[in-house]
């Protein structure tokens, strides 16, 4: 559910924030708890991702609310490059894409290129760095992340060939609220009965390895990219994952926890509760970077100096760089991503 009808105008003391509507994708695999739990109101069946906060040409995310409402993002941040920031942008675009992942089923073995291969070998692409956030996760729910030991690049090409790679993949326990960083090369899959939120760098190149054989609507089995992927993949032996620790740091009606800082985004978890306090919390950007609010629970409002702007769980915020002053009020929980 989302309330689109505020206004919010840009002036010389900064931009407003505006929701987001994203583009879905109806892969295979995925199932419906986008609609059911996040209220994504989309035809497609299954429902596999959502592209919350996206530029990418595979599923540009559309303008929700305010001023520019109906328009792509992608033509918004065109006509006013100074919402992205300072910061090193994507080819004139948004350098980051946010999605939700629903996996019903297994999603194929599979791995990212980094920058420097992505530019050599896909017409000048990124790479693909991301970080899951674990929104919930069935009892007994895995994912892949590497491989148990060292495996020679011959053994894994057999493995993949005769459909043995399984018993090679380092397969991990996961649950609600876990993290996981995928660097590129990291041989990877979701699992089953996970649900995610997603952080990238803007990009959508996957190379899939192994996929149990499954075909297509059509009948067809799905494509394998086989030697890309043994080009790219790390082959050493990865260690177990193990959950960063994480400290929440209060302040009245917030308190915040670092998630990940890398090279291409910075992603903290809020919690937000100002119900009980007569203060609401304060935000704002600064002129380096735009930063985006996804709520993964809970609702609120946004309040500038004569505007307002609810947002409820599922929602999607891009609020642009150099912002006008914000406060926070509701009880919601979210990601806050910024470059």
């Amino acid at each position: 559910m989302t309330n689109g009808n505020m206004n919010w105008k840009s002036d010389c003391a900064g931009a407003g924030p505006f929701l987001l509507k994203p583009a879905g994708k109806d892969y295979l695999w995925g199932g419906r708890r986008l609609k059911d739990d996040f209220s994504k109101e989309m035809d497609l069946v299954p429902l596999a991702e959502t592209w919350e906060c996206s530029t990418h040409p595979d599923g540009p995310s559309v303008v929700d609310s305010g001023e520019h409402k109906g328009k792509l993002l992608t033509e918004v941040l065109k006509a006013h490059p100074e919402y992205i920031g300072t910061h090193p942008k994507a080819d004139g675009g948004l350098p980051i894409l946010i999605k939700f992942i629903d996996a019903k089923q297994d999603l194929s073995v599979q791995v990212h290129p980094d920058d420097d291969y992505a530019r050599a070998h896909e017409h000048g692409s990124l790479g693909k760095t991301e970080m899951w956030y674990v929104l919930d996760a069935a009892k007994d729910a895995q994912l892949v992340y590497g491989f148990y030991q060292d495996i020679s690049r011959e053994k894994l090409k057999k493995s993949l060939e005769d459909g043995t790679v399984e018993r090679y993949l380092q397969k991990i326990r996961v649950c609600k609220d876990d993290l996981f960083y995928i660097e590129p090369g990291t041989v990877h899959a979701i699992g089953a009965g996970v649900l995610i939120a997603e952080i990238q760098e803007s990009s959508n190149l996957t190379y899939r390895m192994y996929d149990y054989g499954r075909r297509d609507k059509d009948g067809n089995l799905r494509p394998l990219h086989i030697e890309q992927a043994l080009a790219v993949a790390g082959r050493t032996g990865s260690q177990t994952p193990r959950q960063p620790m994480r400290v929440l740091k209060y302040q009245k009606g917030c308190a915040a926890e670092l998630l990940c800082r890398c090279k291409y985004f910075q992603v903290e978890r809020q919690l937000i509760n100002t119900e009980r306090c007569r203060e609401m919390a304060d935000f704002q950007t600064d002129s380096n970077s735009f930063q985006v609010l996804l709520c993964i629970g809970g609702c609120g409002t946004l309040f500038g100096d004569k505007e307002m702007l609810h947002f409820f769980k599922g929602d999607c915020i891009f609020v642009p760089a150099d912002s006008i002053p914000l406060k926070l009020h509701g009880r919601a929980q979210f990601l806050k991503v910024r470059c």
